[in-house]
């Protein structure tokens, strides 16, 4: 795992610009404008794949696994073969609606089940085979080759609702933010933190709540950080725990709305 987490960033710094797929056409780098995808398994997407999904739109791409650019349909995560509609897309549609003249570059890189924890340098992460943090360093310095880095979408906490890491949730959590913007140059980068999920059938326990509260907080506390709430009648797949795609596409709405607030752009 060591040896992979030094030769990534590596092997992902010599990636061509525009991938095996010459017919893609990038925007010059200031109007492509790049949005990390972070967390666990509810960032990553979870939702049933529809012919929505599937369906490539204008100006929108991904960051494949390999570090290349490609239309960006869901799933756009590999993480785990769950692996379904996510919010990046839809969001991504949003952005893209409201500023016409860029295109948006999305960059995949959550892990079902990290705890915040393994979102440091040099740790791994068994259940993705993969290193959490140093990837998502490398994939993004890769992606900023061909455009402009605009935000992080982050969903995590699941991991972290227990007695012994819940409370070390906030510190974590601003450490993470900072570590963020140090090593990827941007000390005001945006950086959007969605609500755990809260179901019916799966009352929340003292620790959820503590990591909840985590979370607000450190919005509260940051600059250019925002706490975004679940959608009313936010669903599950039937697990009591990720998202089904309607749920999704709301809460889409919910994160491209808390990143304009940030830019201080009116909502459409």
């Amino acid at each position: 795992m060591k040896i992979r987490s030094l030769l990534l960033p590596l092997i992902l710094s010599i990636m061509p610009a525009y991938g095996a797929d010459t017919t893609i056409q990038l925007p010059a780098k200031k109007d492509f404008q790049l949005f990390i995808l972070a967390g666990q398994s509810n960032m990553a997407g979870r939702g049933k794949l529809d012919d929505e999904a599937r369906q490539p739109k204008p100006r929108i791409f991904s960051l494949n696994k390999d570090g290349q650019w490609q239309p960006a349909v869901d799933p756009l995560h590999w993480d785990k073969p769950a692996a379904g509609t996510g919010v990046g897309r839809p969001f991504a549609e949003i952005i893209a609606a409201r500023f016409p003249s860029t295109s948006i570059g999305l960059i995949p890189t959550a892990c079902g089940g990290s705890p915040i924890s393994k979102w440091v340098p040099g740790a791994s992460w068994e259940q993705t085979k993969s290193n959490p943090w140093d990837d998502v360093i490398a994939r993004a310095k890769r992606a900023m080759q061909d455009g402009t880095l605009k935000g992080i979408l982050w969903h995590q906490g699941e991991s972290d609702s227990n007695a012994k890491d819940a409370p070390e949730h906030e510190k974590r959590l601003e450490d993470l933010i900072t570590r963020f913007r140090t090593e990827l140059g941007a000390p005001n980068l945006p950086f959007i933190i969605g609500q755990l999920g809260r179901f019916p059938a799966k009352p929340w326990d003292a620790d959820r709540e503590a990591v909840n509260a985590a979370h607000q907080a450190v919005a509260k506390k940051m600059k250019n950080v925002r706490f975004v709430p679940i959608p009313e009648g936010t669903n599950s797949i039937g697990d009591n725990l990720h998202f089904d795609t309607p749920t999704l596409r709301a809460f889409a709405k919910g994160y491209a709305d808390a990143y304009l607030d940030i830019l201080g752009v009116a909502k459409r």
